[in-house]
């Protein structure tokens, strides 16, 4: 492909990347595969550098673009390299037009940069938020130890115990480190929130919130496989995914429960009360992640927000209900938004006066409320809001 056909070709992917986003439709990682297998003649240095387009001008643009060409023109009012390809050429984009206006640019649709100005994250704080994200690794101590372990590439130690940092982009999966599971994909600050559990051998933990399992593997591992530990959710598509992940990664102790929108305690009947430990791991607006997936800031709105905000309140006290006299909740969101993690614990806390803050040892973090927040620009991970009450 020439390079005018590969900014054509972003051009229209990102035609089906922004109404996908107004649709919430599916995300843009599988709009481009499925793309790449339609379109075989292709080749990867055509693919690496349609994605690369794509993504950076997703990045470069705030509001939702009104198309496709839009977003391009934005990216090419930072590249100069880009404009010279509307050339008007066969499979490249038409020449631009002297009334063009280019899609707008900023961190988010204005109405979510005044959210998260509102909890103090702006300026350079928010521009982090559309950084590239790194690639890190959870070493699994049921089977290595991150001081011994051989890996074909450099990896840099983070600030948690068992966290290690590789090159952006690296692929691990052909591994044999990886396919014997003795290394995990994870964020550094998803693993600083399993940290924050503190969980122990013998003790019954629930992962109220557990999705395909990446913070239970994590528990797991803290507790030796000894005790209990329910892996909990209402999607039963990514609950299944936990079985054959445990299996790589040794873990035995994990127990999957299938869970019913607002009825979790039928299902949990057994533990009302008695958990040492409960973890959730909320649905949230993710936009600690938008380093990951940066056109999920296209996808929120405001009635999303408020939907989100009632389910995690919903499963906070949830949480109060199943953990025992003495034990700890743990609270974590994605989220940078007060609305979502310091406001919501606030407003748990005062519906359950027998609860109290607790602190928590983090290694990376900063103070926000009653708990701890990650951001990418302190912390180089992604942004996390953390809290613990007993």
């Amino acid at each position: 492909m020439t390079p005018a056909a590969r900014v054509q070709t972003a051009i229209e992917l990102l035609d089906a990347i922004i109404a996908a986003a107004q649709a919430k439709g599916a995300p843009a990682d599988r709009i481009l595969a499925d793309w790449f297998r339609g379109h075989r003649f292709a080749g990867s240095k055509d693919r690496r550098a349609i994605r690369e387009l794509v993504y950076s001008a997703i990045r470069a643009c705030g509001p939702v673009p009104a198309t496709g060409r839009a977003a391009m023109l934005r990216l090419a009012e930072l590249d100069e390299s880009i404009a010279p390809l509307f050339d008007g050429s066969n499979y490249g984009p038409a020449a631009i037009g002297q009334s063009e206006q280019a899609a707008r640019g900023g961190v988010a649709p204005e109405w979510l940069e005044n959210r998260l100005a509102a909890s103090d994250i702006s300026g350079e704080e928010a521009a982090a938020l559309l950084d590239r994200a790194p690639l890190d690794l959870r070493v699994n101590t049921l089977k290595a130890d991150r001081a011994t372990l051989d890996l074909p590439v450099d990896a840099e130690p983070t600030a948690v115990p068992n966290g290690l940092r590789i090159a952006t982009g690296t692929s691990i999966e052909q591994w044999p480190e990886y396919r014997e599971g003795k290394v995990e994909v994870q964020d550094t600050g998803s693993q600083a929130a399993c940290l924050a559990i503190g969980a122990r051998p013998g003790e019954t933990v629930i992962d109220l919130c557990a999705g395909g399992g990446g913070k239970t593997l994590a528990l797991a591992a803290a507790m030796d496989n000894l005790g209990r530990l329910v892996a909990s959710d209402t999607d039963r598509g990514r609950l299944s995914r936990l079985t054959p992940r445990a299996e790589r990664a040794g873990a035995t102790n994990i127990e999957a429960v299938l869970l019913n929108p607002q009825q979790e305690l039928e299902a949990l009947e057994a533990h009302v009360g008695k958990a040492d430990a409960v973890l959730i791991d909320a649905p949230c607006s993710g936009t600690g992640t938008w380093r990951r997936n940066p056109e999920a800031r296209w996808r929120l709105d405001e009635k999303e927000l408020q939907r989100l905000a009632a389910t995690q309140s919903h499963l906070l006290d949830v949480a109060a209900k199943l953990v025992k006299p003495g034990g700890r909740i743990v609270y974590v969101t994605c989220s940078l938004l007060d609305e979502e993690g310091a406001g919501q614990f606030e407003a748990f806390l005062a519906r359950n006066p027998g609860l109290k803050p607790r602190e928590i040892d983090l290694p990376l973090g900063r103070e926000r409320g009653a708990g701890t927040r990650l951001t990418p620009y302190h912390d180089g991970t992604d942004g996390f809001f953390i809290a613990c009450a007993g």
